[in-house]
């Protein structure tokens, strides 16, 4: 990490610990409640468990970090000797972590440039990593800033849910609401647009929607260098399935990320998520 400029981002970026420790990149944690306890995302709960409750019908909500917790953050960044600091988040559409991020960026010891990536999971992760690379060439705010707004407009993000109505209840589904009542008979394909959630196609089967989202996945990926990750809750199969078809059919494939998502986001999306997230470097 550079010493002057430090990257700050939440934990719905599901960037791997060694990700974070290698670049200095520090993960603001949201909340997840469970009935009537609250944990942090990424460290107190598990999307086991979270998939778990879900399949019960048990309450379970999601919160933004409080506008404390990111100012104690960029308070530890500056007291180890950064300059300046990129706080980057997952889209505002979905959250206030934004919000909460920019309130504590006010009265910071140095400057701050939040940033609302229109991005979640791996999407805003491999923001963060083109923001902290930038900061490790010795490139100033701006130039942080810039790096990962590039790799934000270039990435994509597409995914297919079992039914919509986690999304449903969250509140989270934009003009994919459009599908509710009878069209939930369907398997939709749904992809990040403006930040919001939106419905990419109608798919009547479940094995002819995985098949779809593969080969979207490989034709957006083009044939230059470019980074994938596949994200999935409660299917690590269908996860590891796609992973083997993409680094058998994409040939500019440089760095292929195979995850669980978080707490956060399987509480929205409901077991059975399997996504893709397609960022050309």
């Amino acid at each position: 990490m550079s010493r002057h400029v430090a990257i700050v981002t939440d934990s719905t970026a599901y960037l791997p610990p060694l990700t974070l420790r290698h670049h200095g990149i520090t993960a603001v944690p949201l909340t997840v409640v469970l009935g009537d306890k609250a944990f942090e995302d990424g460290s107190e709960i598990s999307a086991g468990a979270v998939a778990e409750a879900l399949r019960k019908r048990r309450s379970v909500t999601t919160s933004r970090p409080s506008p404390e917790a990111f100012a104690a953050a960029y308070r530890k960044a500056a007291e180890a000797g950064a300059s300046g600091i990129v706080s980057l988040h997952l889209s505002a559409e979905f959250s206030g972590t934004y919000d909460a991020a920019s309130l504590a960026a006010r009265d910071a010891p140095v400057p701050v440039r939040v940033v609302d990536t229109g991005m979640v999971a791996m999407a805003l992760g491999f923001c963060a990593v083109a923001a902290a690379e930038a900061a490790e060439g010795d490139g100033g705010l701006e130039d942080a800033v810039a790096a990962a707004e590039r790799r934000a407009k270039a990435t994509s993000a597409y995914f297919y849910v079992d039914t919509l109505d986690y999304l449903r209840r969250g509140g989270r589904i934009g003009a994919a609401q459009a599908l509710l009542g009878s069209a939930l008979a369907v398997k939709p394909l749904l992809h990040l647009d403006g930040g919001r959630i939106e419905l990419l196609e109608k798919v009547r089967t479940a094995s002819k929607a995985l098949g779809r989202l593969r080969d979207i996945v490989v034709e957006r990926s083009g044939g230059g260098e470019v980074d994938i990750a596949v994200h999935h809750l409660a299917a690590p199969e269908r996860a590891a399935a796609l992973a083997e078809q993409l680094a058998d059919r994409v040939p500019g494939l440089a760095e292929l990320h195979v995850s669980e998502v978080g707490a956060v986001i399987g509480a929205h999306t409901g077991p059975g998520l399997l996504g893709a997230v397609v960022s050309p470097r």
